[in-house]
């Protein structure tokens, strides 16, 4: 009607696309505590108080979860390479060790032996993915630690690439020359990596095909391996033991053999039960020699059925 006024209703405020109001929020919150409370109630072990829970890590890719541990030295990135392979396939979480990387070292008073990484990385893995619902592998020190997960029952599967731990009896302590080298030459790693025989040099000791590495990965593994704060104590830790339960790992393992491995031998008896898998003009460190061949490895290891078992 002529002369009456509309009152204009006030404005609610305007929501992100997306992005849940605050009570949705502080419910979703209290759901995922919930369903935290109740994994802690069934079925999880109690947790170790030295484990550090928040490990760097990266997540692509669809599928199973795939949980890759790294070799002694380096960090998550070392994966970069069989990556896209697994990526269709997999759920792949790559993980940075205590004292690797972007994770901590474990905490002071706690020797950080292969089973003891092995607690940090199950507290990380069951709280980000669930118990017992991830695969593992892992190559030389990251083999270790997967077995040690296997014996514990934490994962499904155990694929482990040139595994540390299988020698006959503990190694001597080892001379840090090289890392002393590392940190001595990382201010111009980078351009040196650029020049084809310098990464053949520098890497020919971990690797068949050093001049498959691109450079700047070259110096990234460099970097990783002068400046890892837990390099020292893991090293002595794992060098001090050795893994002697290979026949009691009570699920499905994989052992991944490269041929041309300069660092660690296969052992001369292996239980009937585990599968093995050659990895033909690899090195120690194979993820650069041949990224297909890791790859369907790793697919295969973690493909086992649990039922086999």
């Amino acid at each position: 009607m002529a002369g009456r006024r509309h009152r204009r209703r006030p404005r609610r405020p305007r929501r992100h696309a997306g992005r849940p109001c605050r009570a949705a929020r502080r419910l979703g919150e209290g759901r995922r505590a919930g369903h935290r409370r109740l994994r802690r109630a069934h079925g999880r072990r109690a947790r170790d108080p030295g484990a550090v829970t928040g490990l760097a890590h990266d997540r692509t890719g669809t599928g199973p979860p795939l949980v890759l541990l790294h070799p002694l030295g380096a960090d998550r990135h070392v994966w970069r390479p069989v990556l896209a392979h697994l990526a269709a396939h997999r759920e792949v979480v790559t993980v940075d060790l205590p004292g690797f990387g972007g994770s901590a070292p474990l905490p002071p008073g706690v020797t950080p032996t292969p089973g003891a990484l092995a607690g940090a990385v199950r507290a990380f893995c069951d709280d980000a993915l669930g118990p017992a619902s991830w695969h593992v592998a892992g190559n030389s020190l990251g083999g270790w630690v997967a077995l040690a997960l296997g014996l514990d029952r934490a994962a499904q599967t155990v694929t482990a690439i040139a595994p540390a731990g299988l020698w006959s009896a503990p190694l001597a302590p080892k001379p840090g020359v090289a890392r002393s080298l590392a940190r001595a030459v990382a201010p111009v790693i980078g351009a040196a990596t650029r020049v084809t025989a310098v990464r053949r040099v520098t890497l020919l000791g971990t690797m068949a095909h050093p001049e498959r590495v691109p450079p700047a990965d070259a110096a990234a593994l460099v970097r990783s391996y002068g400046r890892a704060p837990g390099f020292t104590a893991v090293n002595a830790a794992m060098r001090a033991g050795r893994f002697p339960d290979l026949d009691r790992v009570g699920v499905p393992v994989t052992l991944v053999w490269p041929e041309h491995d300069r660092l660690i031998a296969r052992p001369r008896t292996i239980p009937a039960a585990i599968r093995e898998i050659a990895l033909p003009g690899c090195g120690h460190i194979p993820m650069w020699d041949d990224p297909g061949a890791v790859a369907a490895a790793l697919l295969a290891g973690s493909a086992v059925p649990a039922a086999a078992w």
